[in-house]
Formats: structure tokens, C-alpha cells, sequence
């Protein structure tokens, strides 16, 4: 668990490894559910995905997922608006959904007004510069980033709260991120 505000139905941010051969019970999401599969296979209602896929279920959805081999996911509940009925599925390992910017490599994965999601590529000691207006929420899933002058590896989180600079850079050899801006600026982080 890296963020949790509730109880047992919580608006929550975690790590969930599943172990080979593992079937989670079915359950709905009526908060929405947002998945990053960082390593295995993640399947469910709509196919087997491996590392690198993100997927977006809308509040009101439900599945049974599963995982045959094993499967490491980064998972975001409760977090999207109401309304929010889009489902998202995108394989981030095909080059198709990468395209330049003056600062690396995005793989845009959602964007509305309340956030924007993507994955970021930054080549060795680029600054890495965000909107901080609405916060900030990273996962290192390459590389390694320096944030404030702490050295975050593959794994590390981050949550930076609005309107508050910060210094990031890519380490030795570049980082990856999962980035969500704009969404905090509605919460008492």
C-alpha cells in the first residue's frame, strides 16, 4: 500500500503482486480502477495483458482477474470522476503510442480536465519539468530519477502536492515514469 485515504472501499494506491496461478475473487470498482502491469501477465474479462500495459476500468465496472504466470501491477482505485465512462487499453511496449517532445519520449494514456496520465521517457540528466498546478504522482518504471535531491529507483513513488516546485532530473542512463497531474488539487493531500 503506498496511499490509502478510507476504510475497506478506499480511494487507495498500490503495489499488488500476484502470485502464479492466482484468480481474484469477482468484485466490482464503483470508484473506478486504473492498472499499470509492470511485470507477468495480468488477465481479465479483456485478455491476458503483460508488462506494459495500461488499463482504465470506469467507475461501475467490474472483472475477475487472474494471473497464470505471476504478474507485479501498479493499481489506483477510487480515483476518477463519476461521470468518467471511458475504458482504456493500451500496450505501451508498441512504438505507435510513443511521440517526441522537447523533453523525451510521452506515451500519452489519458488526459481530461480533471487529469492528465502518461508514461515519460527522459534521457540521462534531462530536467524533468512538470505542471504542478493541480500535484503531481510518479512511479519510477525504469532508471532512476532524482526528486529533491533523493534518488528514487525503479519501484519509487512519488506524490508532490499542488502549486509546489520541484527539482527532478533523470539519474545515469535515463528514467521512465507513470505520471498523473492535475488531480490532487481537489484533495486535502
Amino acid at each position: 500500500m503506498l496511499d490509502r485515504l478510507g476504510e475497506e472501499k478506499a480511494r487507495a494506491t498500490s503495489l499488488v503482486r500476484y502470485a502464479p496461478g492466482s484468480v481474484f475473487p469477482a468484485h466490482g470498482h464503483p470508484g473506478g480502477e486504473e492498472i499499470l502491469v509492470l511485470s507477468g501477465t495480468f488477465t481479465d474479462h479483456s485478455g491476458d495483458h503483460g508488462a506494459g500495459w495500461y488499463l482504465r476500468n470506469p467507475p461501475g465496472s467490474s472483472h475477475q482477474p487472474s494471473s497464470a504466470e505471476g504478474a507485479l501491477i501498479f493499481v489506483k482505485l477510487w480515483q476518477m470522476a463519476p461521470d468518467d465512462q471511458h475504458t482504456v487499453r493500451i500496450d505501451t511496449r508498441d512504438p505507435a503510442a510513443w511521440r517526441h517532445d522537447e523533453w523525451g519520449a510521452v506515451c500519452p494514456l489519458f488526459d481530461s480536465e480533471a487529469e492528465q496520465v502518461s508514461l515519460r521517457r527522459y534521457p540521462d540528466g534531462a530536467a524533468v519539468k512538470l505542471d504542478m498546478r493541480g500535484g503531481a504522482e510518479l512511479l519510477v518504471t525504469q532508471g532512476t530519477l532524482w526528486a529533491a535531491g533523493e534518488r528514487l529507483l525503479r519501484g519509487g513513488w512519488l506524490r508532490w502536492p499542488p502549486n509546489v516546485p520541484c527539482e527532478l532530473s533523470a539519474g545515469e542512463g535515463g528514467v521512465t515514469i507513470y505520471l498523473k497531474t492535475g488531480h490532487l488539487s481537489a484533495l486535502t493531500v
